[in-house]
């Protein structure tokens, strides 16, 4: 039997937030949304272990290398998937990333963010065969 990966996802546009979240759906994780850091604090707090953070870097109040900084006081070994459109304000505030994470520059497509989940998730670009299969 396989389990669900759970992600939490972070981004203050609500339009590219239920983007992510839907794709992320169809595909077959279990996702959890946040529209700005303090909301996605609460809910990494509250909601148990999560497999990935999708986290916009540029928000209002907390940014997203701020806000992982943070969930890292409280879980370690977070993986994070740094979406935007803004790549030279997240070398701004941190000279090089973290290990477990990567960014996906805006625009991006469904399967490039498919492809950057799985990869960061998985360690490869499909998810394994006991994974449950994408829905439609």
């Amino acid at each position: 039997m396989y389990a669900t990966k759970r992600i939490l996802v972070v981004d203050d546009e609500d339009g590219i937030r239920r983007l992510i979240a839907r794709a992320l759906t169809k595909a077959g994780y279990a996702v959890e949304s946040a529209c700005d850091g303090d909301d996605a604090l609460e809910t990494f707090c509250n909601g148990g272990k999560f497999d990935l953070i999708v986290s916009d870097v540029r928000m209002p109040g907390i940014s997203g290398p701020r806000l992982v900084e943070k969930l890292r006081r409280v879980e370690a070994d977070v993986k994070v998937l740094y979406i935007t459109g803004y790549a030279d304000q997240l070398f701004s505030e941190r000279e090089m990333l973290w290990e477990d994470e990567a960014f996906l520059d805006k625009p991006f497509t469904t399967p490039g963010l498919l492809e950057s989940v799985s990869l960061m998730v998985y360690g490869h670009t499909s998810p394994p065969p006991d994974s449950p299969p994408p829905t439609a």
